[in-house]
């Protein structure tokens, strides 16, 4: 039997403590539990509102990887969920706005994908985001020279630009923008990935095409479309080793050597929030939300 313990006044069932979920680094799903229930604080903020997709691997990156937009069978009843458009039609998906809700679903073992919007508006988007996606053997060295272009173009309209790490191969730039509808932060997004490609030809290119990519940046604009999700700011992420989609100083940005001086792990993050806090929490204050410029 799960052993249940109480959050927040609420039971949850936690299963199988022991498996290895990160194999690389035998950390196990009690440890994964740990890291979010003490990185909480600082992640919830991120989720609150926002409908959440699930990449699940509950027997590691080696086992079955697998997404999960619509509610999870099993699901207990003081889980928030919302009805969100879809393009197969309306679709209920969880929302996950507090720590006994958190607890339950990384009991599941998952990725937490969020889009752009909330769910009181799905169509209007509140950040901009962008994906700097190394092709071999261009590594997130060349992203984060692509990442202090796109700052500058950004804080030129006015937008003030924040990284953290894809806990993958690349980089994501994150802003807080009025609500605008994501069809125009789309096509704002494109834009200046454009302008990048021209800028840094040999370094970056916009289009998703593979044969291109290979020694270059992709500039992933499509991120901004309303039925598109990007990692959560401090998910981790499944992989042989516990990564973290962490967020990142503008200085360790322009000061990075070499690739690994930007892999960070579950770990790492205590300490990380104890010196700098949350580094993304601009993006909740509605006072560092700037319009887009006219098109």
């Amino acid at each position: 039997m799960s052993p249940i313990t109480e959050v927040e006044g609420r039971r949850v069932a936690l299963s199988n403590l022991e498996k290895v979920v990160h194999p690389a680094t035998g950390f196990t799903k009690g440890e994964l539990l740990h890291y979010y229930a003490t990185t909480a604080d600082a992640l919830l903020p991120h989720l609150h509102d926002r409908p959440v997709s699930f990449l699940r691997y509950p027997d590691g990156p080696d086992g079955q990887v697998f997404f999960s937009k619509n509610v999870p069978p099993g699901t207990p009843e003081w889980v928030t969920t919302a009805k969100v458009p879809h393009s197969d039609g309306p679709t209920r998906m969880v929302v996950i706005q507090d720590l006994a809700a958190l607890m339950w679903a990384a009991n599941l073992v998952t990725e937490f994908h969020t889009p752009q919007w909330r769910v009181d508006a799905p169509d209007e988007a509140d950040r901009l985001v962008f994906d700097l996606d190394p092709g071999s053997p261009a590594t997130v060295v060349e992203c984060c020279e692509v990442a202090l272009w796109l700052r500058e173009r950004l804080a030129a309209d006015g937008i003030e630009a924040h990284a953290k790490t894809s806990g993958s191969k690349g980089l994501h730039l994150l802003a807080a923008v009025e609500r605008t509808p994501s069809r125009r932060t789309t096509e704002y997004a494109k834009r200046l990935a454009v302008e990048a490609e021209q800028a840094m030809p040999r370094l970056v290119v916009h289009r998703m095409t593979r044969s291109l990519r290979p020694g270059k940046v992709f500039v992933d604009w499509s991120q901004n479309a309303a039925r598109k999700t990007t990692a959560a700011p401090y998910t981790l992420r499944a992989r042989a080793e516990p990564t973290v989609s962490a967020p990142v100083t503008w200085q360790e940005v322009a000061d990075l050597a070499s690739p690994e001086g930007l892999v960070l792990r579950a770990p790492d993050m205590a300490a990380r929030l104890q010196a700098y806090g949350d580094l993304l929490a601009p993006l909740l204050d509605p006072a560092h939300a700037a319009p887009l410029p006219p098109p």
